[in-house]
């Protein structure tokens, strides 16, 4: 360059600086993630450790009930009566016959 071309001292130590930043914003932004991406996939991956969390424990606790469903004759019964009618030993059963509404018409 020829004395008439050169930049005075302050611009060339700024356009310097600005070369730094941008060096730097490209470094810390650039890429394939950026850090605004690292740490979005950091809340999400704690927002889904919390979901497995809760749904370990509604496996654990559907697993501890089928268990009792299985081995527990109490549970069972009360199942029976509740879900199919069923009754214990020598009681009576009552039915009740009735017309359904349509047919009364």
């Amino acid at each position: 360059m020829s004395a008439s071309r050169r930049l005075p001292p302050g611009i060339k130590a700024l356009l310097w600086i600005i070369v730094a930043v941008v060096g730097a914003t490209f470094a810390v932004q650039g890429g394939e993630y950026s850090t605004l991406d690292l740490w979005r996939q950091r809340r999400e991956k704690h927002a889904l450790r919390i979901q497995i969390d809760s749904l370990q424990h509604v496996v654990d606790s559907l697993t501890h009930y089928r268990d009792r469903v299985l081995h527990d004759p109490a549970l069972q019964e009360r199942i029976g009566r509740e879900e199919f009618g069923w009754v214990r030993g020598d009681k009576e059963l009552l039915y009740r016959f009735d017309t359904p509404d349509s047919a009364s018409r």
